[in-house]
This record gives C-alpha cells, sequence and structure tokens, in this order.
C-alpha cells in the first residue's frame, strides 16, 4: 500500500479512512511537526526523507513545490469539500 505525509491542514476522517484501508499515513501531528510554523518546503522535504507522498489541501503552495522540483514521492492536492 501506499505511505503518506498528511500536512497540518488535512483532514484526520479521511486519514483514518485510508488507515483502514491498509494505507501508512503519517501526519504532520503525529512526526510532532504540529503548530510550529514550519515551511511547506521543510513539510515536503520531511516527507521525501520518509520517502512517502504529501496529501494536502494547500494547492497553491505545494503545486508551486512540484513545478519547481518534481523529484519526491508525490503530491496529493485535495479541496475542503466537507460533503465527501
Amino acid at each position: 500500500m501506499a505511505r503518506f505525509y498528511a500536512d497540518e491542514q488535512f483532514l484526520f476522517p479521511i486519514v483514518e479512512f485510508l488507515r483502514a484501508l491498509g494505507h501508512d499515513v503519517l501526519t504532520v501531528q503525529e512526526a510532532e511537526n504540529a503548530d510550529q510554523g514550519i515551511l511547506d518546503e521543510e513539510v515536503l522535504a520531511f516527507a521525501i526523507s520518509q520517502e512517502r507522498s504529501i496529501l494536502t489541501i494547500n494547492r497553491v503552495d505545494f503545486i508551486r513545490l512540484h513545478r519547481r522540483d518534481s523529484n519526491h514521492f508525490g503530491i496529493i492536492v485535495c479541496t475542503n469539500n466537507r460533503n465527501w
């Protein structure tokens, strides 16, 4: 299954759903990187160091990072649609 790193704003019910499907999901909070003002570049660097894809709703910044350097394990940008 896939290995993900969920950024700080990513919805935890979706993390739980992905885990129930057998995916390995680490959250920013579980990695003890929450509420520290860590830059998106550092979030991506941590995900790369852990060989994980990013799960985020921060579309603008992470698409920009991908365009700057596509050498990562994936960035999955989602919308924050409460009717999922």
